[in-house]
């Protein structure tokens, strides 16, 4: 939501799937593989290519998550501005499908390293179930200690907006990243959200 990490993390599935005898598009890549993580991510990569994963994948997987923090990530445009922006006292955490760890480097990327506290969950640590099961989402609002009921969650993968909207929240689905191809926001809402944001102003004024 915060980064163009579902663009940067699809393109180099699909250059990397393609130079191995698996022609696949970034929009394919981000068709099928986006927002998931552990093993329904690589049994999606399977799916799609129809066998096993060829060999030199998760070296290559790697490498790149590697680069990435070392270098960094472009924000979507506006988010920085937009959590900066928010009220001081208003309760706000970060339920994201990657590592606390790479979540956290991220942030500090962006200058965010202090504007969601302790209050960082991934699937990977803090629940049995990722997205998009709505636990995680269930577990910050405890953290929180918020009822889901009125939590607004932002998303703006479709494994999200799965997950979100079993949690019971109020979904507001944002198509501002650079993997939200055309048809993305017609995506979102077939699967339930109501509200759609292009951009983060948008969402600044429905939360408001």
């Amino acid at each position: 939501m915060l980064l163009e990490s579902e663009y940067a993390g699809n393109k180099q599935i699909a250059d990397w799937l393609t130079a191995a005898g698996h022609p696949t598009s970034v929009g394919e890549a981000m068709d099928n593989f986006m927002g998931l993580a552990g093993t329904a991510f690589t049994d999606a990569i399977e799916t799609w290519i129809g066998g096993p994963l060829p060999d030199g994948f998760h070296a290559a997987r790697a490498e790149e998550d590697a680069r990435a923090l070392a270098e960094g990530l472009q924000e979507v445009k506006g988010a920085v501005a937009f959590i900066r922006g928010l009220p001081a006292g208003l309760p706000r955490a970060v339920a994201s499908s990657s590592s606390s760890h790479w979540v956290r480097r991220h942030l500090a990327h962006l200058g965010l390293e202090d504007a969601f506290g302790d209050r960082i969950f991934s699937g990977r640590e803090h629940v049995a179930r990722g997205k998009p099961a709505p636990d995680l989402y269930l577990h910050a609002a405890a953290a929180l200690g918020v009822d889901i009921a009125r939590i607004a969650i932002i998303e703006d993968s479709p494994v999200g907006v799965e997950g979100a909207l079993a949690s019971g929240a109020e979904v507001i689905g944002l198509v501002a990243g650079r993997h939200c191809l055309p048809g993305h926001a017609e995506r979102l809402q077939s699967l339930g959200v109501r509200h759609i944001a292009r951009n983060f102003e948008e969402v600044a004024a429905l939360l408001a």
